[in-house]
């Protein structure tokens, strides 16, 4: 898969995980493990660079004696959820070309 394109669904991801409350690292790596593998490192690179982007915010509280990170979607990161959702809409009629039958 293209890097980019593959960096972009990715980073989608993460934002949707987030659509519907506040997480954090582990919580999120879990809530996406049925449908995709990703390791901490890539997470964390991805929540850096969505909060550079101020698709997110970021604080500590802390959780059983340890401070522990907590992000939050904001109104930029459901923005982007969107325009994915609606660039997706065109991905998949040009899928439906490439892939139709009795294509010469």
């Amino acid at each position: 898969m293209d890097i980019q394109l593959k960096r972009g669904l990715l980073d989608v991801s993460v934002l949707a995980a987030l659509r519907n409350g506040d997480s954090y690292g582990y919580k999120i790596i879990k809530d996406m493990s049925p449908y995709l593998t990703l390791s901490e490192s890539t997470l964390y690179t991805i929540l850096k660079r969505l909060e550079a982007a101020d698709m997110l915010t970021v604080w500590t509280a802390e959780h059983d004696g340890r401070l522990r990170k907590y992000y939050r979607i904001t109104d930029a990161g459901r923005r982007r959820i969107a325009e994915f959702e609606e660039d997706w809409k065109e991905m998949d009629r040009i899928y439906q070309f490439i892939t139709r039958e009795g294509a010469t």
